[in-house]
C-alpha cells in the first residue's frame, strides 16, 4: 500500500505560527474528498478551489477521480483557519496521484490561496510563517509573490515567489528556475505629519510631547475644541525615532497577522487613531478568529484616542492591563492568545461636554455637575497610568498672525529624542526593554540614580497626591527628562518638572 503523501504548511495562532503537516491519502471507492483536522469553513471550501485550480492547470482534478481522498491536517487538535492551505493540499494531491515527479518535501513549507485559474493570491502572516520555518530548519518557503519581500526579511531560509500552481510544479520538477527573493527595504515616503514649527505657542504641550517620545510615556491633553490637540498628536509621529530592525520585525508580524500586508518591513512607527464608535474587539483584539486590535497595531508606536470620554467605559478599562504589561491576553474556550501591545497612549479630551469649562474667551454652558460627570468617565486607575497630564490653552489670533514662518523643527527635535533613546538602549542592554516607561518598579529603584537635591525633593513631596504606581511613574518620567539633557543623575529640577505634569486641578 502506498504511504500518504506529505507536505508542510503552517497555521497562525495570534502573531505566532505553528507548522502543520498536510497528509493526502487515496483509497479505492466512490469519489469522496474529505478534509479532517479541525478545519474551518474557509478551509473546507478548499476542495472546490483545488479542484478548479488543478483542472485549469492542465492536470486531472480530484472530482474526475473515482477515489476516496482524505486530507489530514496534523496535529489534529489545533484548529485550522483560512485559505492558505490550498497550495499544500494541491501539491500533496499531485504527489499522491503521481501526477508530478517526486521531490524532497521535508525541507519545504507551502502557503498560498489558489484562484480558480491556478493563480496564487496573497495570504496573511507570511513573515510569521517564515520565522518559524527558519527556526525549525526548513530550507525553502513557497508562497505568493506579493508576500515574498515581507518573508525574505527572515534570514536562513530561501523564499520562492510563486505566481501559479503550474509554476510551483515546474520548479519542483526542475523544469523551470525561480530565483529566491532578496529582501529589499521599503523606501519611506515623504512625511505628511505636521512640523513642530507649524504649531504656534503651546510650548508646554510641545515639551510634554518630546518627553513622551523620548521615554514612551503616556500623555493626556485637556483643552477646549480647536486649540490643536489633534494636531499636536499628529506632530508627535514626526519626531519618533525610526524603528530598529528588531522592532520593525515585531511590528510587521502583528500587521501581517492582521491581514494588513505592508509588502516588506515597516519603516516607520505606527500611528493608530480609532474612532470612538469602534468595538472592543476592534480596539483590544479578538473575534471568532482572533486578530490583533488597534492597540496591538500600535505596538512600538502611538495609539491616539481623541475625545477620550466618548469611548465606551469597558474599552477604557480594558486598556489598563495592556498599558501596564505591554501585552493583551485574549481568552477563548480552547485556549488563550497573547498579542504584543507596547504602545504610547496619546489621549485628548474636552474639560466638559460643551468643551469650554475654564476657557477665558468663551463661556461654558454646562452645569457644574455635568462637567464633573463628564470627567468622571475617566476612572482614577486609568488616569494613574498616564505619566503626563497637561492643559492645552487657546492661542490668541494676534499671536497666530504675528508668527513668522520658521525652519522645520522636527529634524533637530528627532535627533534629541534619538539620543535619549540611545542612552536608554545602553542602560537596558542586558534587559528585554527599550525605554524608561517599560521599567518595572524594581528596575526603577535599581537603575534610577538621584542626586542629593532630588532625594531632598522626594522627602518633602506630598505623598497623598501620588499612589505607589504614580510615584514610580514620576521617577521614570524624571529619568527621561534627565536623558534628554544627557545627565547621569536625576536632579530636583527633573523631578519637579515631571511632577508638574501629574498635577490635575479638580472641577
Amino acid at each position: 500500500m502506498k504511504n500518504p503523501a506529505r507536505v508542510y504548511s503552517a497555521e497562525l495562532e495570534g502573531v505566532h505560527a505553528k507548522l502543520i503537516e498536510v497528509e493526502v491519502d487515496l483509497n479505492v471507492g466512490l469519489h469522496v474528498f474529505n478534509i479532517v483536522g479541525l478545519a474551518d469553513k474557509a478551509l473546507n471550501e478548499a476542495k472546490e478551489r483545488v479542484n478548479s485550480a488543478l483542472k485549469n492547470s492542465g492536470v486531472k482534478p480530484p472530482n474526475r477521480e473515482n477515489r476516496k481522498i482524505t486530507v489530514n491536517l496534523a496535529p489534529a487538535d489545533v484548529k485550522k483557519n483560512g485559505s492558505h492551505y490550498d497550495l499544500a493540499i494541491a501539491l500533496g494531491y499531485l504527489r499522491g496521484t503521481e501526477q508530478m515527479a517526486e521531490f524532497d518535501a521535508t525541507d519545504k513549507v507551502f502557503i498560498g490561496e489558489l484562484a480558480l485559474d491556478g493563480r496564487l493570491r496573497p495570504v496573511r502572516g507570511a513573515l510569521n510563517i517564515a520565522e518559524i520555518a527558519a527556526r525549525k530548519g526548513f530550507t525553502y518557503l513557497f508562497l505568493p509573490r506579493e508576500n515574498a519581500n515581507e518573508a525574505a526579511a527572515v534570514e536562513n531560509i530561501k523564499v520562492i515567489p510563486v505566481e501559479t500552481l503550474r509554476g510551483a510544479v515546474d520548479f519542483l520538477e526542475e523544469r523551470a528556475d525561480i530565483a529566491p527573493t532578496v529582501f529589499a527595504p521599503i523606501a519611506a515616503h515623504g512625511s505628511d505629519t505636521p512640523d513642530f514649527s507649524e504649531i504656534r505657542s503651546q510650548e508646554n504641550a510641545k515639551r510634554a510631547l518630546v518627553i513622551a517620545a523620548a521615554g514612551m510615556h503616556n500623555l493626556l491633553m485637556v483643552g477646549p475644541p480647536g486649540v490643536g490637540k489633534s494636531l499636536l498628536a499628529q506632530a508627535l509621529a514626526g519626531i519618533l525615532p525610526d524603528p530598529s530592525r528588531e522592532e520593525a520585525i515585531e511590528i510587521t508580524k502583528i500587521w501581517s497577522a492582521a491581514g494588513i500586508a505592508p509588502g516588506g518591513l515597516m519603516s516607520r512607527r505606527p500611528f493608530r487613531a480609532p474612532h470612538q464608535t469602534a468595538s472592543a474587539a476592534a480596539i483590544v483584539g479578538g473575534g471568532t478568529d482572533p486578530k490583533p486590535g488597534e492597540i496591538s497595531l500600535a505596538h512600538r508606536g502611538i495609539l491616539f484616542l481623541d475625545e477620550l470620554p466618548e469611548f465606551q467605559k469597558n474599552i477604557l478599562e480594558a486598556l489598563r492591563q495592556p498599558m501596564e504589561s505591554g501585552a493583551v491576553h485574549i481568552a477563548r474556550s480552547k485556549g488563550s492568545l497573547i498579542f504584543p501591545a507596547k504602545f504610547t497612549l496619546i489621549a485628548a479630551m474636552n474639560p466638559c461636554p460643551c468643551g469650554y469649562f475654564g476657557d477665558a474667551e468663551k463661556e461654558c454652558r454646562c452645569a457644574p455637575y455635568e462637567a464633573i460627570r463628564y470627567q468622571k468617565k475617566i476612572s482614577g486607575p486609568f488616569l494613574d497610568r498616564i505619566d503626563l497630564q497637561i492643559k492645552v490653552q487657546r492661542v490668541d489670533i494676534a499671536d497666530l498672525r504675528a508668527a513668522k514662518k520658521m525652519e522645520p523643527a522636527n529634524p533637530a527635535i528627532k535627533r534629541g529624542v534619538e539620543r535619549a533613546r540611545e542612552i536608554q538602549a545602553d542602560r537596558f542592554r542586558t534587559l528585554r526593554i527599550h525605554t524608561n516607561a517599560e521599567m518595572s518598579s524594581r528596575q526603577a529603584e535599581e537603575m534610577i540614580s538621584l542626586d542629593r537635591g532630588a532625594e531632598n525633593f522626594l522627602s518633602t513631596l506630598d505623598k497623598s497626591r501620588l499612589s505607589p504606581r504614580g510615584y514610580y511613574r514620576l521617577l521614570k518620567t524624571a529619568r527621561t527628562i534627565a536623558d534628554l539633557e544627557e545627565k547621569e543623575k536625576v536632579s530636583a529640577e527633573h523631578l519637579a518638572e515631571a511632577f508638574s505634569y501629574r498635577l490635575r486641578e479638580e472641577v
